[in-house]
């Protein structure tokens, strides 16, 4: 699966588990940034960077406003605050109307990545127990882009992965140790 220059990710229930497992077989020289949206409760400070800098021994950082993306890089959305890629690839920080009853939304993030990046946005729809993602799923693949569910048996809570397939047919179905591997094994395209 050549040419991804950016992956995007969406979890709930189970979400931290299950980012930590997939996250984890990344290569020490991967150059692509992975952008994550976890839902998280927006009335406290989230340590989601710390903890996974800690266990995944790579850099992760919670998104800042108008940063550029960076390679290598894991970004996780802020609670309360929806997380955007603009076209000229830097992050944008929002407290847009909540969807699904989350901000950050999922679906926020992978339509603006979709748009952002077109066919060479991998994204990544994990756990969960709402419907964010299924849209901005279905909206990577219309731009082009390519996409992964967690196979519904699979996941700690399966509603999430189900509501993207009643939506549109992935590239790929797979555990979270076939996503890992997947992920493990892409190359950057070459700019």
């Amino acid at each position: 699966m050549n040419g991804v220059r950016a992956v995007v990710i969406g979890a709930s229930a189970g979400g931290v588990a299950a980012l930590l497992k997939v996250l984890g077989a990344l290569p020490a020289g991967f150059a692509i940034p992975v952008l994550c949206v976890l839902h998280l409760p927006d009335d406290r400070h989230s340590q989601l960077a710390e903890v996974l800098q800690r266990r995944l021994h790579r850099p992760v950082r919670e998104a800042r406003d108008k940063e550029s993306v960076r390679a290598g890089q894991i970004y996780v959305a802020a609670p309360g605050y929806h997380l955007s890629v603009e076209r000229d690839l830097t992050l944008s920080l929002s407290q847009e109307p909540a969807v699904h009853f989350s901000r950050p939304a999922i679906d926020y993030l992978f339509m603006s990545a979709a748009d952002a990046y077109g066919s060479s946005l991998l994204g990544v729809l994990l756990t969960g127990a709402n419907e964010d993602g299924a849209e901005g799923l279905a909206y990577i693949k219309h731009n082009g882009g390519r996409t992964v569910v967690q196979d519904p048996h699979d996941a700690q809570v399966a509603l999430m992965p189900e509501a993207a397939l009643a939506l549109h047919r992935p590239d790929h179905i797979l555990s979270l140790s076939g996503i890992e591997q997947l992920l493990a094994a892409l190359e950057p395209s070459a700019c």
